[in-house]
């Protein structure tokens, strides 16, 4: 008895799929997954700005396959060649997505809606997409978000991303991008490119994000983020508790986690400051009422009240007090997160921050240049790995790359 014919339908790419490496992925993704691919048509740029085309039939032995390898054929950029209107389903109950729900990637998408082509605002990965056919929007929602009866996309039909390809004329440190983590790369040359990008950004305008973690208050880095604040490099941050604890702490002992910072040995009743910090400052209301009072007059969360710029402490299970300022809802601050994250990032800065550098990397579209700087290696693997052509990451201290920052950026260090 014969077998039955694969199943197969065709896919088309456009852009700058070899050297973006679009096409060797889709081959990779068939293959490894069990599928066949037949290249049909393809057309090869002949100049850096001349964009290539490829027609691919995809074949599998079963319809599930072949549905899992057009999934992934579709997250890396193909299009179908007919294309089909998108389709919708409500929402079951408040915070319920229907069954299917297409699954959101950080890539710009589009949904194809009434015969035309729709992008989706706010790329973000793990999230649906809701649409509004009568306002003819689309907008990706959080889970958590969703109400009964909005209209949600289910299913693949109809929906396009558009793949994220390797930048014509990029600064010569983003050149390292998809290469392995390491300490060994050209530190100098990598600071010298991030501080130009940082001056770019700061000359037309846009928004510096940062994302920190405690290490860089115990390692004697608070100032210098501080003075990349007060010099207007940084326009949101994004912290827990423990970075703005120890930061108070500072300002007020002269301590982190009770090792002074001066002399760099345990003080005596020292691990008793964050707690004193935190009471402090919960007696008087808030942050922004400590430096109103002068009672709080210098480090990182001083400079952000002093320059207005916005900030979000997300709380944890783990934290003391906690701070007044502190969010404890971890939705909220998630929501809250993302508001500031949609007003527009040019550059998101991850120091040394690990699990909130993860939460905000969720939130950003892949578009966003990152730099990713911790002493662990595994940290910044993890952070990286957000299918961004516009990262780097440095394997280094905190302090030594805030400090060499600082001076390729003019300021004293």
């Amino acid at each position: 008895m014969s077998e039955p014919p694969p199943l197969s339908e065709v896919i088309e790419l456009r852009g700058h799929i070899i050297d973006s490496y679009i096409l060797p992925t889709l081959m990779d993704e068939v293959m490894d997954r069990g599928g066949e691919f037949e290249i049909e048509q393809i057309q090869v740029g002949r100049r850096k700005d001349e964009p290539s085309y490829a027609r691919i039939r995809i074949s599998a032995p079963t319809r599930e396959l072949l549905d899992l390898l057009l999934d992934r054929a579709q997250r890396i950029g193909a299009t179908a060649m007919e294309a089909e209107s998108v389709r919708l389903e409500p929402a079951p109950a408040d915070g319920v997505f229907p069954e299917g729900f297409y699954s959101t990637t950080n890539l710009e998408t589009e949904i194809r809606l009434e015969g035309q082509w729709l992008r989706v605002a706010y790329p973000e990965m793990d999230c649906g997409i809701v649409v509004d056919p009568a306002a003819h929007t689309a907008v990706t929602m959080p889970l958590a978000d969703v109400r009964k009866g909005q209209l949600v996309v289910v299913g693949h039909a109809g929906v396009r991303v558009q793949p994220l390809e390797r930048p014509r004329r990029q600064p010569q440190a983003f050149a390292f991008m998809g290469s392995a983590v390491s300490s060994e790369k050209p530190r100098a040359v990598l600071i010298r490119e991030v501080a130009e990008t940082l001056r770019t950004v700061r000359a037309r305008r846009g928004r510096v994000l940062v994302v920190a973690g405690p290490a860089l208050v115990h390692t004697g880095a608070r100032e210098l983020l501080a003075r990349l604040i007060d010099a207007g490099y940084v326009q949101v941050l994004f912290a827990g508790n423990g970075l703005a604890t120890h930061d108070v702490e500072s300002a007020l002992f002269g301590t982190s986690l009770g090792v002074s910072l001066e002399q760099g040995v345990p003080l005596e009743g020292g691990h008793e400051h964050h707690l004193r910090a935190i009471n402090r400052i919960r007696a008087i209301g808030s942050l922004a009422r400590a430096v109103e009072q002068g009672v709080l007059r210098s480090g990182i969360m001083y400079a952000c009240i002093r320059n207005q710029v916005d900030f979000v402490l997300g709380g944890s299970v783990r934290d003391d007090g906690p701070l007044p300022d502190v969010i404890t809802d971890t939705q909220q601050a998630q929501r809250e997160m993302r508001r500031l994250v949609r007003q527009g990032i040019d550059v998101a800065l991850f120091l040394s921050s690990m699990l909130h550098g993860i939460a905000t990397g969720n939130l950003l579209p892949a578009s966003t240049t990152t730099v990713c700087v911790d002493i662990s290696p595994a940290a910044v693997t993890k952070l990286l790995d957000r299918g961004s052509f516009q990262a780097i990451g440095l394997v280094m201290d905190v302090e030594g790359f805030l400090r060499e920052l600082c001076l390729n950026l003019g300021l004293p260090a």
